[in-house]
């Protein structure tokens, strides 16, 4: 299913990108050396209820999980990458931690993803992962609009990549969303210009790129769920919740400026 909002449902996006990014923001400021994953994972629970939302990961059981996710943050430390269940684990110092929210306000969601090291970053590696995937975020996002395939963002999302010398994992990747979390169209991280659906006004996309260090192959937890990179390198994930409007994109789920 593709949605198309109209003007209302659009301002109910912002809404929820605006918490979604505040909620991001905040546990970034609060996560330190010494962070329980399941102190984040509380925390999260409680803005959202605080908001008013509703969580889009608690109860979410796709085909591809082991039975409903039962957490309402995804936290990926260092090797894991995408679906980071929480469990009793604290932060050490530099360690390389992924925060992925998606949360549903007024019947539409958003989800965003932030990637970033907690105490003092000792590794330059940490900062070229983190770097290409917001600069991939950021280019794709420049050439969203009206009239744009999905092909022509998975291209820009890919070129980055690749020419900053990091493999491409086309499994899992942005999406659209509205009032539900995950949606057609797919956005694959690579992908052939000018081929796929063409963007309209009033579509939703959550566009995110990940990488892992030097491997494009996953390997799954015992949770069913957490994907680490398949050799045990590090790895980083950028996401934000973009709005096709007449004459480009709107990014929604933008941090706050303290």
């Amino acid at each position: 299913m593709i949605e198309i909002l109209n003007a209302d449902r659009l301002a109910r996006a912002r809404d929820t990108g605006a918490l979604v990014g505040d909620i991001l923001q905040t546990i970034r400021e609060r996560a330190t050396v010494g962070t329980n994953l399941l102190e984040i994972d509380a925390w999260a629970h409680g803005l959202i209820d605080e908001a008013g939302a509703q969580s889009c990961y608690v109860d979410y059981e796709p085909s591809f999980g082991r039975g409903p996710f039962g957490h309402y943050i995804c936290t990926s430390v260092n090797d894991a990458v995408l679906h980071g269940r929480p469990y009793d684990h604290a932060l050490a110092d530099g360690d390389l931690l992924t925060l992925d929210l998606a949360v549903s306000l007024n019947g539409v969601a958003a989800d965003s993803a932030i990637s970033f090291v907690v105490g003092e970053d000792r590794l330059p590696e940490n900062a070229a992962l983190i770097g290409v995937t917001e600069r991939a975020l950021a280019e794709a996002i420049s050439v969203a609009g009206p009239g744009t395939r999905i092909g022509d963002i998975s291209h820009t999302i890919g070129t980055v990549l690749t020419e900053s010398g990091y493999p491409v994992n086309t499994q899992f990747g942005g999406h659209g969303i509205g009032s539900t979390m995950h949606q057609d169209p797919h956005v694959a991280n690579n992908g052939r210009p000018g081929r796929g659906y063409r963007l309209r006004p009033g579509l939703l996309l959550a566009l995110e790129p990940w990488v892992m260090a030097d491997t494009d192959e996953l390997v799954t937890d015992a949770d069913g769920w957490t994907l680490r990179s398949a050799t045990g390198c590090r790895t980083a994930h950028s996401e934000h919740t973009i709005a096709i409007t007449h004459d480009g994109a709107e990014v929604l789920t933008l941090a706050p400026r303290r």
